[in-house]
């Protein structure tokens, strides 16, 4: 019988392991390291061996679990329970010395997210929830937002797919700015959500995503009283690649804003 609450707590001492990592690592970083895997979609030697380590301690810790994971360091296997790690989400922003970045990992079952855990590196910000246990900033109960679209802070991002994703992100910008109190782009995906569940942000968004980008947020804001949909409004964002992240509060009227693309 897995206890969430008890293994949130290791992994957020993985999570910490793997920070340290890359904190030290980008005091020595050289952009010569870095390789192209897509068109602007970089990794580095940095964001494997940070898989490599975490996969290693996370196969002791739960050996019946299997592994979805960005970089592909271990063989792809979606048990019943399965780890789905992002060892260095913002990797660009690492590259350029940019925050943020950090290391997400998420414990699956079936369909249900158990565990969620999100380091940010720059701030030693540990964000973590488990499953109907409430959301956590460095031991510190978080929670979503009460503003409404008017005062609105929002998250947008801008992910590698440009010229389907285009003519969705300059409406969503023309119909928000000045609309809404402020708009950002952070580059992570897995902060961003992290910031809508303790409020920083009061809604986010983008496609083209995969689940290790977002399985660990998704929980935190879940568990911060905030609301996860995909681009259509569906809750089961197993299989998704389009989020939405809100304080609940804005949802629907966020979510039409990117209502055109066809998913």
């Amino acid at each position: 019988m897995i206890d969430p609450e008890s293994i949130t707590s290791e992994v957020c001492n993985l999570a910490k392991q793997t920070a340290l990592f890359l904190k030290k690592e980008r005091e020595t970083f050289s952009p010569e390291k870095v390789e192209e895997k897509n068109s602007h979609d970089y990794v580095s030697y940095v964001d494997r061996a940070a898989e490599e380590f975490l996969v290693k301690s996370l196969k002791e810790l739960l050996p019946e679990a299997g592994f979805i994971t960005e970089e592909g360091t271990v063989k792809q296997s979606d048990n019943l329970l399965t780890w789905i790690i992002d060892p260095l989400d913002g990797t660009t922003n690492f590259i350029r010395d940019y925050a943020p970045y950090c290391v997400s990992i998420a414990l699956r079952e079936g369909s249900t997210l158990l565990a969620g855990v999100i380091y940010e590196v720059c701030r030693d910000e540990c964000f973590y929830a488990w499953k109907d246990g409430g959301a956590y900033l460095n031991k510190k109960k978080i929670h979503v937002s009460d503003k409404k679209m008017e005062s609105a802070f929002i998250g947008l991002e801008l992910p590698y797919q440009a010229q389907e994703y285009k003519p969705v992100i300059l409406n969503a910008f023309h119909n928000l700015y000045g609309r809404v109190a402020g708009i950002r782009i952070s580059g992570s995906a897995a902060i961003s959500l992290c910031y809508v569940a303790n409020g920083r942000y009061d809604g986010w968004g983008e496609a083209f995503i995969k689940s290790w980008d977002y399985a660990a947020g998704a929980l935190i804001v879940k568990e911060a009283g905030g609301m996860v949909t995909d681009f259509n409004g569906k809750e089961d964002i197993t299989d998704t690649h389009h989020i939405i992240a809100t304080n609940g509060i804005i949802h629907e009227e966020f979510r039409q804003e990117f209502a055109s693309l066809e998913v």
